[in-house]
């Protein structure tokens, strides 16, 4: 059992040393999670900081009205020090909370995926799918290595990212308050129970798809096709979740059954991956 997951890791390994050494691809990754997790909200929650009390605020804050109960109940009303919250700091808060936040549920899922995407077919186009083909790690190993390697990426931008993303919120609106507010529970609740079920049920797919197409831009054409969906709920469900009513049960339910269908879809999944695919020969069986 021992040498299996040694064999596991060190295909892992192999990979993530080759993603880190592959400039041309984890530097637009970053310059991408740092566009979304920092410039773009620090930009607009900045603009309307500094604008004050003008009438496009105000406006802006009367749309407060149009959210559910539950989401209006939780936009603070007194800071720290018991004064009135201004309509800027309460606009910005719900930016905060309710339209910029979902982003460390995508941003993961497209960096994941475009690392899943390479990761056999790409053994092929660089030929080494065939030194991997004949090593002593059996198609499993290899399968969970490769996951594995695809997984981390995913995980390191939403440590990385959401918690910058969480440090300029409570900067930028938490200074107004008086006191640091995020992330909520609701949001921990996501990001520790329903985002890691997403990430390797899209993972799943993913690798499927890297091991039948012949070329990398291939896979990437088709990744973009399964995981947009894919994307598309958990952004969904993160909004939703957030601004309905029954946060926790709505995120717990939906956990349980995205972490049923990904361990379906990785236990199959590994049937997908053949030595013959590593030698370029799967399509043509």
């Amino acid at each position: 059992m021992a040498f299996r997951t040694q064999r596991m890791w060190t295909v892992a390994r192999t990979d993530l040393r080759q993603l880190f050494e592959s400039k041309d691809f984890w530097v637009p990754m970053a310059l991408l999670g740092g566009f979304f997790f920092l410039i773009v909200p620090a930009f607009l929650l900045l603009v309307i900081a500094n604008v004050g009390n003008v009438g496009a605020v105000q406006q802006v804050s009367q749309a407060l009205d149009l959210l559910p109960q539950s989401a209006q109940q939780a936009v603070p009303t007194v800071t720290s020090s018991g004064a009135e919250v201004d309509p800027a700091t309460q606009v910005n808060y719900t930016l905060a909370v309710y339209l910029f936040a979902p982003i460390a549920v995508v941003v993961p899922l497209t960096i994941s995926s475009a690392v899943g995407a390479s990761t056999i077919v790409g053994e092929r186009e660089r030929g080494t799918g065939e030194f991997l083909a004949h090593s002593p790690a059996d198609t499993r190993e290899i399968y969970l290595g490769k996951l594995i390697a695809s997984l981390i990426p995913g995980y390191i931008t939403t440590v990385v990212g959401f918690g910058a993303y969480s440090l300029l919120v409570n900067i930028v609106v938490g200074g107004d308050l008086g006191y640091w507010f995020f992330p909520t529970s609701s949001w921990w609740l996501l990001i520790a129970w329903v985002l890691p079920p997403f990430l390797a049920l899209a993972l799943s797919l993913v690798l499927r798809l890297s091991a039948r197409v012949r070329s990398t831009a291939a896979a990437q054409q088709a990744t973009g096709l399964v995981t947009l969906p894919l994307i598309i709920i958990a952004y969904g469900q993160s909004t939703g979740a957030l601004i309905g009513s029954g946060t926790a049960t709505l995120s717990l339910i939906l956990g349980a059954v995205a972490w049923t269908i990904a361990i379906i879809s990785l236990a199959t999944g590994v049937r997908s991956i053949k030595r013959a695919s590593l030698l370029g020969v799967a399509n043509e069986q």
